[in-house]
């Protein structure tokens, strides 16, 4: 008996486990949404809206809901839920470039697929389709198969204002245009672009059947009143990518697109990119155009415009609209970084006013001037606060991003190809060094060092008629490392950097509380000693004589309560300065000849390539020769034969080490 009751109790588990798995399994697309406390907010429209609930009761469908958080970022003025809906039951395997959605007129949804490391990414319009989610699939009680996919944003559809009264659904990329002002667009405008397009017959390129981004100046950016007249048909085709939908979400950053404008006479792409406004700030987002090629109406170069309004679908793409046109060259640097409260460079344009304004003074007179402008977040760092409220240095540190010459990316790699180009600022006796990298991606990172700090141009050879701006991630002239942390990441002092390691003589030059002044030979001046002192350069490099290699740095490095710059030496050794090094003493004397200092050392006179470059605690000077004599290495009396052979191998094995580490 007592096993029967225990047969029918196990009988009555397994009815209940398979009627709740029966049941689950027949949920409807609305059970499962509600049953989702994640979804709650669709389904409370969902719930409401009788269409979008008979077309569940009734057709095959396809439905695409937004997570709460989704809501709570967005927070929509009205929610469209019958553009979450297709009549269409697609999996995510299915979807193809666009979908038909359930909203008067049948507007496209747009998809986009996007590969990367992690696997690839789909999109919806905007929105991310969260493929763990998705793919849920129901058959209705009218035996319709039926799709949920689960999106972190909301799909926003073009809409007319509420007071119009045109009868206008899903309109392509002219019918934008020509009813705008109906259109919920916000404050935006774009009535003098509309004019263009119109007075160039360029209308058919606003209604191409297909799948286009349309990127279109609102009325603001038609200041000053000489720039309508500058758009002019190429002008408007390089502000249209055929072919591709890209809304910003998935936008292939910092990779050109081309434009319409790409034929034989003229080249222009367009490429998106975000730039963050500080750590807890929202990235904006941007355009750019760049001219490759260009003629006497169209100047090659960047113009930069930012996304004011994003991702409006049309029936033939979508529409970015943006605060100024692209391609016109029609301001100088000073009207750029005068131009928006809000934009890119708004940062450094404060900085400039609060220091005194000189700097606009100066540039206004430069008929050819090329800037190397910080970003907005490269004055959130922590190192600058302590410098800004200090005028006199702020006047030095700005001169130092002026240079008098209009020099764009192609001539600093012109520059660069046999050595890191050397070019001079405003600043006294000060130089820029501009370097370029290659990674084994083949792309290309333009850097500038000035003043002690290594910058990045994240934006390049920005337009203007006087001359190019260049947004770095720096300041330039604020030190932000040691001494040590300059030597290791410095492309020209990699040589010294490499000896010190293998002497065991860097780890001191770390310390902040001293104050280093080091001569640091550059890497030419280690080869320039090799063809001079030959022996004694193979030695120096060999794994048996790192106490000579320690040695020899030991001279190069002073360490006092003060570190000091060129001009304080010069003032200081008139006839000659002895100063105490590690080693023992260095015996120099200073001069300046047009505006370049040389050392006198063990009557030999060496230039100094790079004077004053500044570090949180010292400085370092860059030489073109050490402080070496052919005597400094020599192989003592009791070291046999075999043991220089063994010594010569070790040591080629060294130098080629090296000369790996510096390509």
């Amino acid at each position: 008996m007592k096993m029967i009751r225990r047969l029918l109790a196990l009988w009555i588990v397994l009815i209940a486990a398979n009627l709740k798995s029966f049941v689950e399994g027949n949920q409807s697309l609305l059970d499962k949404i509600r049953d989702d406390p994640d979804l709650s907010q669709f389904y409370a429209y969902l719930e409401v809206n009788e269409v979008a609930k008979s077309a569940l009761q009734f057709r095959s469908v396809t439905l695409f809901v937004p997570t709460n958080q989704a809501f709570q970022r967005f927070m929509p003025n009205k929610t469209y839920v019958q553009y979450h809906m297709s009549t269409v039951a697609t999996t995510l395997e299915q979807l193809g470039p666009t979908i038909l959605s359930d909203l008067d007129g049948n507007p496209p949804l747009y998809v986009t697929k996007k590969r990367d490391q992690s696997g690839e990414h789909i999109y919806i319009n905007d929105a991310l389709i969260l493929k763990s989610r998705s793919n849920i699939q129901t058959v209705n009680q009218n035996g319709k198969k039926q799709v949920m996919h689960v999106i972190d944003g909301i799909l926003v559809p073009l809409t007319l204002n509420p007071s119009s009264s045109l009868d206008i659904y899903n309109p392509d990329a002219f019918q934008f245009l020509t009813h705008s002002d109906s259109l919920e667009i916000g404050p935006h405008r774009v009535r003098s672009y509309r004019q263009r397009v119109i007075m160039m017959k360029k209308e058919y390129v606003y209604q191409a059947v297909g799948g286009h981004t349309f990127l279109i100046p609102v009325e603001e950016g038609f200041k000053p009143s000489p720039r309508p007249d500058l758009i002019d048909r190429k002008v408007i085709d390089g502000h249209v990518i055929p072919n591709r939908v890209i809304f910003t979400t998935s936008a292939p950053l910092e990779t050109p697109q081309t434009t319409l404008a790409f034929e034989d006479n003229i080249k222009v792409s367009v490429s998106f990119f975000s730039q963050k406004e500080g750590p807890n700030a929202p990235a904006k987002m941007y355009v750019k155009s760049n001219t490759i090629l260009g003629d006497s109406k169209h100047s090659t170069g960047v113009v930069l415009a930012e996304i004011v309004k994003a991702n409006i679908p049309v029936k033939n793409g979508v529409v970015h609209l943006i605060h100024r046109p692209l391609m016109v060259v029609d301001t100088t640097v000073t009207q750029f970084l005068k131009e928006k409260d809000d934009g890119p460079l708004y940062k450094f344009y404060e900085i400039i006013m609060d220091s005194g304004g000189q700097f606009m003074e100066i540039i206004n007179n430069l008929t050819d001037v090329t800037i190397l402008a910080p970003s907005n977040a490269a004055w959130m760092d922590s190192t600058v606060y302590n410098v800004i409220g200090n005028k006199t240095k702020m006047k030095e540190i700005l001169n130092l991003h002026i240079i008098r010459d209009r020099l764009n990316i192609e001539k600093i790699r012109q520059r660069n190809q046999n050595a890191i180009a050397q070019v001079p600022t405003y600043a006294d006796r000060k130089y820029l060094y501009f370097n370029i990298i290659t990674n084994g991606d083949g792309n290309e990172t333009v850097t500038v060092e000035g003043g002690g700090v290594n910058a990045s141009i994240v934006q390049g050879d920005i337009a203007q008629t006087n001359g190019y701006i260049h947004i770095i991630d720096r300041v330039l002239g604020i030190p932000y490392t040691t001494v040590l942390g300059k030597l290791s990441t410095d492309p020209m002092m990699n040589a010294t950097y490499l000896l010190g390691e293998a002497a065991g003589f860097n780890e001191q030059l770390n310390d902040t509380t001293k104050r280093f002044t080091y001569f640091v030979a550059r890497d030419k001046a280690w080869k320039k000693t090799e063809t001079e002192f030959p022996s004694t350069h193979k030695k120096l490099f060999m794994r048996d004589y790192v106490y000579h290699a320690k040695a020899i740095l030991q001279r190069h490095l002073v360490i006092s309560d003060h570190a000091y710059t060129m001009g304080e030496l010069k003032h200081l050794t008139n006839d000659s300065m002895i100063l105490p090094t590690v080693r023992d003493t260095l015996k120099i004397r200073v001069r300046e000849d047009s505006n370049r200092y040389s050392i006198l050392w063990n009557n030999r006179w060496i230039s100094v390539y790079r004077p004053d470059v500044e570090c949180i605690n010292g400085i370092i000077h860059v030489i073109d020769h050490p402080f070496l004599e052919e005597k400094d290495v020599k192989v003592t009396s009791g070291t046999s034969d075999i043991q220089v052979a063994v010594n010569i191998l070790f040591g080629n094995f060294f130098m080629i080490l090296i000369a790996k580490l510096l390509l």
